[in-house]
């Protein structure tokens, strides 16, 4: 008898995150069947995005079990990414996901947080088009996703569509993400 294991992650929100990057993702892994979690780090139960959309959460930080996820997401935008950053309770749990080979991963200005704990040096990485300073250590490029060990970067929103394959790629494998690919008509 077979056990299915489900791949779950967490997406997580701040007030003022960039909308298309986090639904983005969101919407790929459910649709990929992966269970996408979205977390407000302030446990409200909607959270509204850097362009007035408000969306409403599965679940706040306090309540989440960190240990059942697969994986961590941070969004961007602004002044979402900063928030992300100064919460406590996310980096600390990034950075023990990094150190413990689990996946994190994080699109447009969140790299910077990577960058900023030290989880980028030595390593290719990308960040939103002006922001490269803030990938302490790391080496900068300029490709729409990169991926190395247990870390995913990409640039911003034109590139949402390649960050939430490349984590299906990651959970599911390449040809479950280039059949999702296929499915959503992405060249």
């Amino acid at each position: 008898m077979s056990i299915e294991t489900t791949q779950r992650v967490g997406i997580f929100f701040a007030a003022g995150f960039e909308e298309i990057e986090a639904l983005t993702v969101v919407d790929l892994l459910r649709r990929a069947g992966i269970e996408a979690l979205c977390v407000s780090i302030d446990n409200e139960k909607q959270v509204t995005g850097s362009h007035n959309i408000t969306v409403l959460m599965d679940t706040g930080i306090d309540a989440l079990d960190f240990d059942s996820l697969d994986m961590i997401v941070c969004p961007g935008g602004m002044p979402g990414t900063k928030r992300l950053e100064a919460c406590t309770k996310l980096t600390d749990k990034i950075k023990e996901f990094y150190n413990d080979g689990k996946r994190i991963a994080a699109i447009c200005a969140a790299p910077m947080i990577f960058g900023h704990m030290g989880l980028l040096e030595g390593k290719p990485a990308c960040i939103y088009p002006g922001m490269e300073a803030e990938l302490k250590g790391a080496n900068v490029v300029y490709d729409n996703v990169v991926r190395v060990e247990n870390v995913i970067t990409s640039r911003g929103m034109g590139t949402a569509i390649a960050f939430g394959l490349q984590i299906v790629a990651e959970l599911l494998g390449e040809s479950a993400a280039q059949e999702l690919a296929n499915k959503i008509v992405y060249q």
